[in-house]
C-alpha cells in the first residue's frame, strides 16, 4: 500500500529524517509526505510518531497501486 500524509506546516529536514521510508515534499506551507506502508501496524507506528513529534496530521489517503 502506498500512502499521502499531509503534516500541518514545513517540516524541517530534522523532523522529516524521523520517517526515513516515506519522501517528502512542501507545498502550500504544509508538508506532504508519500510513500509505503507495508501494513496497518506500521500506519499506526507512523501516526504514533507524528503524534509524538508533535506533529499535525491534516490529511491521510491510500494512493491507488
Amino acid at each position: 500500500m502506498r500512502y499521502e500524509i499531509r503534516i500541518a506546516g514545513q517540516m524541517s529536514e530534522t523532523l522529516a529524517k524521523a520517517f526515513p521510508e516515506l519522501d517528502h515534499v512542501v507545498v502550500s506551507g504544509q508538508t506532504l509526505l508519500y510513500g509505503p506502508v507495508v501494513d496497518e501496524a506500521h500506519l499506526y507506528g507512523l501516526l504514533a510518531r507524528f503524534q509524538s513529534l508533535g506533529l499535525r496530521v491534516v490529511e491521510m489517503r491510500q494512493l491507488p497501486e
